[in-house]
């Protein structure tokens, strides 16, 4: 029985974010709803149709299967559904039907987006994308593009030192880049002119090659300011190329920093290149916590304090990498330690532990071993003293498993590939997260692309790989909205590491797979997919705002948590939630159980 114009303004004043209208404003929309009445197993709109408005249920069922028919939802009274398609084209992208008879309400389309238009709190409730970013001219959240002198002074190599500093002194600027056509080679600075000329005595007709850095540290564009702010210090360096897809791209000094602070973090960083032992650094990392409080609350985005703490263990792991050295003495052949797991994807959070190894260079004698025996175990204790605790699955440098020489880890992969069983498809998953930390970078570079390679060419390693990443699955309950924990330490809560952010890690880690693509942290996995066409453009916004949301949550529960005095975990109870909050982070892990089923299908929402 249709609904009286009394009822029909009760029930709106009842549901989110109608009862925030102005109640003048609700009185002249209520009539605009059309009433429908829909039979049980009647649908009420098919996938890619073009949508007649926003449903709402007033009474009865409505169940919502994604793309490959999978069940996503059963929704009940007050809730909505289609918002995802009229704000992405007006097509439907989802199919749904009644399953018991339904009395629904349907605000045409043009209503919907005049009110979208005209009603902010319409729009941030219905329009789930991510925010844009705040603290804009914060280093720790501007990028370097952002940052660097664009169109750096070069010169080549045979240039003598006084054309060198002819030039610097013409364009008033303290170092030159050192290229042949557009590679870089290195780079001078004042301070090399001043010491290794001046002071030294050489004659000023000495070729800039005799006196350059070779092979300058650099940093990629997209890399953030703070970036560059934590390198100057570890390396006691002013000046650093800029680089984009391999060509000089800029240049960014300390001049250039001057209107940018990220003290927090700095002053950990440089506390951090001044400790000399493990108990010092534990003393700073000890800050980690509030500095995760203080980036949550200036609105920092989740990548940007993800990577800003990732930067601290980095840091704390190469003046590891040091202090065993110099207690050890040199290394008697080259090595490389590399992080994987949350570290390797520079997404740490305020609850980490280690997971580590080593990579070691074919010639390793005998006898050689016992020395990166004592440098992993030193370095693996140093971490645990940091406060990154040994991993439980004991993936560790300290392992001898995971300290081998470079031709061993080709077998290693080779292995996995060639033969996929569950061991072998959860060890690939953590060793496709490798990032390298310390020692020489050139022992991975090789072999990570020959395993891309390798791997995607097999389709069998492929199709484990990707049923062993919808193992972990959203948190959603087709009836009860969320579905929490049953039992249990952490019963009646959700678990937004392996429900939250996990399920999108593995999604992110398949998409590189599926396009040889060497990025190893999940957001930059997922842009990159869209760019290969690995992923369409609406599949890749919808699954980057679903994990944007859960990551943001993950990390506000967590600054909550120590704020209160409590050690964060990732564990989040729906309740500390509001409706508001609720609905979305449910719509976010609808998203990804839908892309999930879509990876389940052989497709990756390609349209």
């Amino acid at each position: 029985m249709p609904l009286s114009d009394a009822a029909l303004l009760r029930f709106l004043s009842s549901v989110h974010p109608y009862d925030s209208l102005d109640p003048a404003l609700l009185q002249e929309l209520a009539p605009r709803f059309r009433q429908i009445e829909t039979a049980a197993d009647a649908p009420v709109y098919v996938l890619n149709a073009e949508l007649d408005g926003l449903y709402l249920v007033h009474s009865g069922e409505v169940e919502v299967r994604d793309e490959n028919n999978i069940p996503v939802s059963i929704l009940g009274p007050l809730n909505s559904f289609g918002e995802r398609g009229l704000t992405r084209g007006g097509r439907a992208v989802t199919s749904a039907r009644a399953i018991t008879d339904s009395l629904l309400l349907l605000l045409p389309t043009g209503d919907f987006h005049n009110l979208m238009a005209s009603q902010p709190q319409v729009a941030r409730f219905f329009d789930r994308r991510r925010p844009g970013s705040v603290g804009s001219n914060s280093l720790a959240t501007t990028r370097v593009e952002a940052i660097m002198t664009r169109a750096p002074v070069t010169c080549s190599s045979g240039l003598t030192c006084q054309g060198a500093a002819q030039l610097m002194r013409d364009h008033g600027i303290s170092s030159v880049c050192v290229t042949d056509g557009d590679q870089l080679q290195g780079i001078l600075t004042t301070r090399d002119l001043t010491a290794k000329v001046l002071a030294a005595g050489k004659p000023i007709s000495t070729p800039v090659a005799a006196m350059m850095t070779p092979d300058p540290l650099t940093l990629d564009a997209s890399a953030i300011g703070s970036d560059v702010l934590h390198l100057m210090m570890e390396h006691g360096i002013g000046h650093i190329p800029v680089m984009q897809r391999g060509v000089l791209a800029g240049i960014v000094t300390q001049t250039d920093l001057t209107r940018f602070q990220a003290v927090s973090s700095a002053e950990l960083v440089s506390a951090l290149t001044r400790a000399t032992s493990a108990k010092d650094m534990a003393r700073v990392t000890a800050e980690i916590p509030r500095l995760l409080v203080q980036l949550v609350a200036a609105g920092n985005r989740h990548e940007i304090v993800t990577r800003l703490i990732t930067d601290i263990a980095d840091i704390v792991t190469r003046r590891l990498l040091a202090l065993a050295e110099k207690a050890l003495g040199p290394p008697p052949v080259p090595y490389l330690w590399l992080a994987c797991g949350s570290q390797g994807r520079r997404e740490q959070t305020g609850v980490s532990d280690q997971d580590n190894c080593l990579i070691l260079s074919d010639d390793l004698a005998s006898g050689d071993e016992v020395y990166f025996a004592q440098l992993a175990g030193f370095v693996c204790d140093g971490l645990n003293t940091c406060g990154y605790v040994y991993c439980p699955g004991d993936m560790m440098a300290s392992n001898g498993r995971w300290r081998q020489p470079l031709r061993v880890w080709r077998d290693y992969f080779r292995g996995w590939i060639a033969k996929p069983d569950p061991e072998a498809q959860m060890l690939a998953s953590v060793m496709f997260d490798l990032r390298p930390i310390g020692g020489e970078a050139a022992l991975f570079a090789g072999l990570h692309q020959e395993t891309l390679q390798a791997a995607s060419a097999n389709s069998i390693f492929t199709a484990h790989l990707i049923a062993n990443s919808l193992k972990h699955t959203p948190p959603l309950g087709l009836l009860r909205g969320l579905a929490t924990i049953r039992s249990g330490e952490h019963r009646n809560t959700l678990d937004m590491k392996h429900n939250g952010v996990v399920p999108v890690v593995d999604l992110g880690r398949v998409y590189a797979l599926q396009g040889k693509l060497p990025v190893v942290d999940t957001r930059a996995r997922l842009e990159a997919a869209e760019a290969a066409g690995v992923l369409s453009p609406s599949g890749a916004r919808d699954l980057l705002d679903a994990y944007d949301l859960i990551s943001q949550t993950r990390l506000e529960h967590q600054a909550a948590q120590i704020r209160s005095g409590q050690a964060p975990d990732n564990y989040l109870a729906p309740s500390d939630l509001s409706d508001f909050e609720r609905s979305h982070l449910r719509d976010a892990f609808v998203v990804v159980k839908t892309m999930q089923s879509a990876v389940g299908h052989g497709k990756a929402m390609l349209s």
